[in-house]
């Protein structure tokens, strides 16, 4: 199954820190990755976008306005924009439109201050960072931790960025290369778009490579080839579908809801983790938290969404369906529900 090396293999699930361990810090800042590190990561998943001079930085999407407090320079008051993006309208301040120097004197905010404002306290206190300084992070947080730390890159929003001249598998191909990062360190490339996925293979970056699907919905690759005939994401999902991505990807990603005992995933996803593994595909799931607003119901204690609520049970049934890695935002908490079902097991 998975491999994300480290001096002594990690249990499993593998714990990944989701753009670090936002529900501490502002996600995607340094002191979110150091943490996650320091409470028991076995990975951290950065996403990467493009500057308009082609330099890869971690946000979760493009559009800025609700993680950084570029709304509050007048200078780039200008910059604020409507795009289509995959399919959707989106308002606000685009990575593509600045250049890394004019991101870097931006700094960093909550994007959920309502539910954690503890991580909101952190505010104003860190800039943006590039993919290159993740690295320098994890090489230390690797030797300081005495074992390795895996990296679990995701690419966002390929198909647009490529419509605008930004080929984002060209431009991580050049920022691996000479890195030292590949699949015997633990290297994880993933995308809700299997066409990068392929296409950063052909450029022969060493890599294991999972693909992430949506509950509804068709990929933007395929949607931008077919239209309203595009394939969903729920095709993936039956067996002739998982056949095919056998031959094409190291293994899948899907939303906890796939995993949870109440769903009702029907006949194509039904039994998911053991008919992937059958065809020798990883199974990762997102995205562990334990805040009542991201809890399923079942699992919700109270009317605070920002409390939290029976978390344990929810990380345990997920953790029990014998999945690989586990995404979460608070490391520690999916650290200390490992720890309870290997001692139970």
């Amino acid at each position: 199954m998975t491999s994300l090396p480290a001096n002594s293999a990690p249990r499993r699930p593998l714990i990944i820190g989701h753009r670090g361990t936002p529900g501490y810090r502002p996600e995607h800042s340094a002191s979110s990755y150091e943490l996650a590190i320091a409470l028991g990561a076995d990975a951290l998943e950065p996403d990467v976008v493009a500057t308009r001079d082609r330099v890869l930085v971690l946000r979760h999407e493009n559009e800025i306005g609700g993680t950084t407090d570029v709304e509050q320079h007048p200078e780039f008051a200008d910059r604020r924009t409507t795009k289509l993006i995959d399919g959707h309208e989106v308002t606000g301040w685009f990575t593509e439109d600045f250049t890394w120097a004019e991101l870097s004197t931006l700094t960093l905010r909550e994007r959920i201050p309502d539910v954690r404002p503890d991580s909101a306290s952190f505010d104003g206190h860190e800039r943006m960072l590039r993919l290159a300084e993740l690295f320098d992070i994890v090489r230390t947080g690797s030797a300081e931790q005495g074992r390795r730390i895996g990296l679990v890159i995701e690419v966002k929003h390929p198909t647009y960025f490529a419509e605008i001249g930004m080929p984002l598998d060209e431009l991580l191909a050049a920022e691996l290369a000479g890195s030292g990062f590949d699949s015997s360190t633990g290297l994880v490339i993933e995308c809700f778009e299997l066409t990068v996925l392929e296409q950063l293979k052909k450029r022969g970056v060493d890599a294991r490579y999972v693909y992430l699907l949506e509950k509804k919905g068709a990929p933007a690759d395929r949607v931008a080839a077919d239209g309203k005939s595009a394939r969903p994401f729920a095709d993936d999902l039956t067996d002739a579908g998982l056949d095919a991505l056998a031959k094409r990807v190291d293994g899948i990603s899907v939303d906890k809801s796939y995993l949870l005992p109440w769903t009702k995933p029907g006949k194509a996803v039904r039994d998911l983790v053991s008919r992937a593994h059958k065809r020798g595909l990883d199974v990762f799931t997102w995205t562990l938290r334990p805040e009542n607003v991201f809890l399923s119901k079942p699992n919700r204690r109270g009317d605070d969404r920002a409390a939290f609520g029976d978390w344990e049970s929810e990380f345990a049934q997920i953790m029990g369906t014998g999945v690989d890695g586990v995404f979460a935002d608070h490391t520690d908490l999916a650290v200390a529900a490992r720890d309870a079902l290997n001692t139970e097991g």
